[in-house]
């Protein structure tokens, strides 16, 4: 009888409503611009997976495989015109992982900051909320629909305003390292760490007002990486060992 209930824990997942925080190049594969199909597909299936076993998921969707406002690509643009531009890529890559998801049989709704009534619909928080809670994903669009506000404060905004339990924030690399794991092969992983450690490290995780306004509302953040098959399920359903959480206080 014990061992029974433990399997049954084990798939129960741990939050019952996410925010997954995908950034535009996760779509970009091994190309150096635009969207890779395959992968569209293969972040879809992951996604349908944790779907599946009850988890409302939203996700907020980057740009940068199209077009970044801060980047040498924008030149000399203004820099609202510049952000503008970004935020219009966020909804062609949320248009691509609508129809990735719809072809795996997961019903979407794209919520737009930006008015593009034709291919998204206008984000309202009530009815975000009702979305998710008649069982669909739902992507948000066009950031904040603001200028010299990133994605990363897009994803954290949504998460409090539709009552996320946690942000997934998906990347390249296991988790948050004392240093770049890239060029410096000596760097250790971080089980656990703090907001006000993050801010004060100066660590590359989110950006600064992200990180502050989850601090400010106890929302915990889980920096995992999305490469490897399975890993928004396995994070979803609470395993230990996968990832680095970022919280209040060390647990």
């Amino acid at each position: 009888m014990a061992q029974a209930e433990a399997q049954a824990a084990e798939t129960v997942p741990v939050y019952r409503r996410i925010l997954l925080k995908l950034s535009g190049e996760a779509l970009m594969g091994a190309q150096n611009y635009g969207v890779d199909v395959e992968v569209a597909r293969a972040v879809a299936g992951e996604i349908r997976d944790v779907h599946d076993r009850g988890v409302e998921t939203a996700i907020v969707v980057g740009g940068g495989n199209i077009f970044r406002g801060v980047s040498k690509s924008a030149g000399k643009m203004d820099r609202s015109t510049a952000d503008y531009i970004g935020m219009l890529a966020t909804v062609m890559n949320a248009c691509v992982l609508q129809d990735a998801l719809e072809k795996v049989g997961v019903y979407t709704r794209i919520l737009s900051a930006l008015n593009i009534p034709e291919v998204a619909e206008p984000f309202i928080r009530r009815r975000a909320i009702r979305h998710l809670e008649k069982g669909r994903v739902v992507i948000f669009a066009g950031g904040t629909g603001n200028p010299y506000f990133t994605t990363d404060s897009a994803a954290a905004l949504r998460a409090l305003e539709i009552k996320a339990e946690v942000i997934l924030k998906a990347t390249k690399v296991e988790g948050i390292y004392t240093a770049d794991p890239v060029t410096n092969p000596t760097a250790t992983r971080y089980d656990c760490i703090t907001y006000r450690e993050v801010l004060e490290q100066q660590l590359k995780v989110m950006d600064a007002s992200a990180i502050s306004l989850c601090m400010d509302n106890r929302l915990p953040i889980i920096v995992f990486n999305m490469r490897t098959p399975g890993n928004i399920t396995r994070v979803a359903m609470g395993e230990a060992g996968v990832g680095t959480k970022v919280c209040m206080e060390k647990q």
